[in-house]
C-alpha cells in the first residue's frame, strides 16, 4: 500500500479489519497529560483485540497530574472512531494511531483524564439538546531549530513566495493532515517573520481537541523532515507579533445554530449575547487554562494583535471576543471568536472552560454590553474606565490568583485538576520570578 486511507472507524471490529487490510505493525495509544503534553505508548498488533475489551494498564505515576505512586494502576481504553494511519511514518507496515479515555481499574472514568473533563461539560451541554462546535486557528513560528528562534524567512501578513519561505512546509502538513482525515480551508503566513498559520474546519468539541494535539505533532513531524523546527510558543521572539489559537465557537441545537437571530439588529440571539457575556465575565478566571505559560504573557500585551481587554466587538480585532459580520444566507456561520487563548494550551480543557464559561452566562442571563468597535488600545485608562473596560492578568502568576478563587473553573475542571493545575502553574512561576535575565544584569548592572 503506497497511499495512506482516511478511516471511519465506528467500532473495534472496523478498526481490526483496517489493521489486517493495511498490514498495520503498531498502533500507538495517544492521550495528554494534566498540561496537554501528549503521552504515547505503542501495542503490538497481537495485543490490539484484548485492548479494546479490556484496555491496555499503564502506570501513571510518572504522568503530570496523574496518580499519587500508590494508587498508580490506570487503564487506557482506545476509542475506534479517532483511528488513522501515522503518515509521517513508511506506509510499508504502517503505524497507527488512536486517542484513548483513561479509566480506574475498576472501569470509572479517571478525573485526571482531559479528555474526561471535556466530555463531562460536553454532557451538560447535551443534557440542554446543545452540541458545541469549535474552529480554532494555530498559529505557530518555523525556526532553524529548537535551540533559538532564528527565523527561516522575512515575510509578512499573506507574503507570496520567496517571502515566504515556509510554503512547502505549509503545503506538506496539509497533505498530511488530509492523509489523516482532517480538513483544511487555507493557509497562509502570517504577521510575524517565520510565523504561520494553517486553518481547521470547525468540528464539535471533543473531535477538535483530539485534532488540534494532532496537528501539532503533525507541523512537527513534518517540520522536522524539512530540516527546521516548528514551535507553538506563544511570544518566541522580542518585538513582534506572538502566536494564538484564536477559538471560532457555536452552538447548535435539532441542527439549527442557536447563536442566531434575524430580528437582531446584530443578527445574534439572546442564548448568544448572555454566551459572549459569560466569556467576558469568567475570562480571567480561564485564562490560566487558556494562557497557561510564563511566556503566555509576553504575548498578552497591547500593540501586537493580542487582545487583552474585556470587551466584544463586531470588527474591532482589539477586543477580547470579536462577533464575525453576519452574511445573509450563511445563518449557520454565526459565531464567537474568543481572541486570547494561545496553541500551548491544553485544547481539551481550554475548550471546556470556554464552554462553561458561555453556559454560565446563558443560564444565569448575563446581560452583554455595547459593543466597543473603536481601538481599545489607543484608549487612555480613563476611557476604558468610562466604559467599563477592564483587562485580563498581566502575569501568569496573577492568572493563577484568580483562578484559584474560581467556584465556576473548580467545578468545570474537577477538585483533581483544578488542584494539580494550580500547583503545578505556582511552581512555574515561582521558578520564573527568581530568574535574574539578561535584561536586568544589561538594565541594573552597570550603575546600580
Amino acid at each position: 500500500m503506497t497511499d495512506s486511507p482516511v478511516f471511519n472507524c465506528k467500532n473495534a471490529d472496523d478498526v481490526m479489519k483496517a489493521v489486517r487490510e493495511y498490514n498495520v505493525s503498531f498502533v500507538q495509544f495517544w492521550f495528554v497529560d494534566v498540561i496537554g503534553t501528549l503521552k504515547s505508548f505503542q501495542i503490538t498488533i497481537s495485543e490490539l483485540e484484548g485492548a479494546f475489551e479490556e484496555g491496555m494498564g499503564f502506570d501513571g505515576s510518572s504522568i503530570l497530574g496523574f496518580a499519587r505512586i500508590h494508587e498508580s494502576d490506570m487503564v487506557a481504553i482506545p476509542d475506534p472512531s479517532t483511528f488513522q494511519l501515522v503518515p509521517w511514518r513508511p506506509m510499508d507496515r504502517p503505524v497507527a494511531r488512536m486517542f484513548c479515555d483513561i479509566k480506574n481499574p475498576d472501569g470509572t472514568p479517571y478525573v485526571a483524564d482531559s479528555r474526561y473533563v471535556l466530555k463531562r461539560i460536553l454532557s451538560k451541554a447535551a443534557e440542554k439538546g446543545y452540541t458545541f462546535y469549535v474552529g480554532p486557528e494555530l498559529e505557530f513560528f518555523l525556526f532553524d531549530s529548537a535551540h533559538e528562534p532564528s527565523i527561516i524567512d522575512q515575510g509578512g501578513y499573506f507574503d507570496a513566495p520567496p517571502l515566504d519561505l515556509g510554503n512547502d512546509v505549509r503545503r506538506d502538513i496539509i497533505f498530511a493532515l488530509n492523509r489523516m482525515g482532517i480538513t483544511v480551508e487555507y493557509s497562509h503566513h502570517e504577521v510575524a517573520p517565520s510565523q504561520h498559520e494553517i486553518d481547521l474546519r470547525y468540528a464539535e468539541a471533543l473531535q477538535m481537541a483530539d485534532i488540534a494535539v494532532t496537528y501539532k505533532v503533525v507541523c512537527k513531524e513534518i517540520a522536522r523532515k524539512h530540516g527546521c523546527y516548528c514551535s507553538f510558543m506563544p511570544k518566541p521572539i522580542f518585538g513582534q507579533n506572538g502566536s494564538g489559537m484564536h477559538t471560532h465557537q457555536s452552538l447548535f441545537k435539532n441542527g439549527r445554530n442557536i447563536f442566531y437571530d434575524a430580528n437582531d439588529k446584530h443578527f445574534l440571539s439572546a442564548e448568544c449575547k448572555s454566551y459572549i457575556a459569560g466569556l467576558l465575565k469568567h475570562a480571567p478566571e480561564f485564562c490560566a487554562v487558556t494562557n497557561q505559560w510564563v511566556n503566555s504573557y509576553k504575548r498578552l500585551v497591547p500593540g501586537y494583535e493580542a487582545p487583552v481587554y474585556l470587551a466584544w466587538a463586531r470588527r474591532n480585532r482589539s477586543s477580547l471576543v470579536r462577533v464575525p459580520l453576519y452574511k445573509p444566507g450563511k445563518e449557520v456561520a454565526t459565531r464567537v471568536e474568543l481572541r486570547s487563548p494561545d496553541p500551548a494550551c491544553n485544547p481539551y480543557l481550554a475548550f471546556a472552560v470556554m464552554l462553561a464559561a458561555g453556559l454560565k452566562g446563558m443560564e444565569e442571563g448575563y446581560k452583554l454590553p455595547e459593543p466597543v468597535e473603536e481601538d481599545i488600545f489607543e484608549m487612555s485608562a480613563t476611557e476604558r474606565s468610562q466604559h467599563h473596560i477592564d483587562a485580563l492578568p498581566g502575569s501568569l502568576g496573577e492568572a493563577v490568583a484568580v483562578l484559584e478563587q474560581s467556584a465556576l473553573l473548580k467545578e468545570a475542571l474537577g477538585e483533581h485538576i483544578f488542584t494539580k493545575f494550580i500547583e503545578n502553574k505556582k511552581k512555574e512561576w515561582d521558578e520564573y520570578r527568581i530568574q535574574v535575565t539578561q535584561y536586568e544584569i544589561d538594565r541594573y548592572l552597570p550603575f546600580l
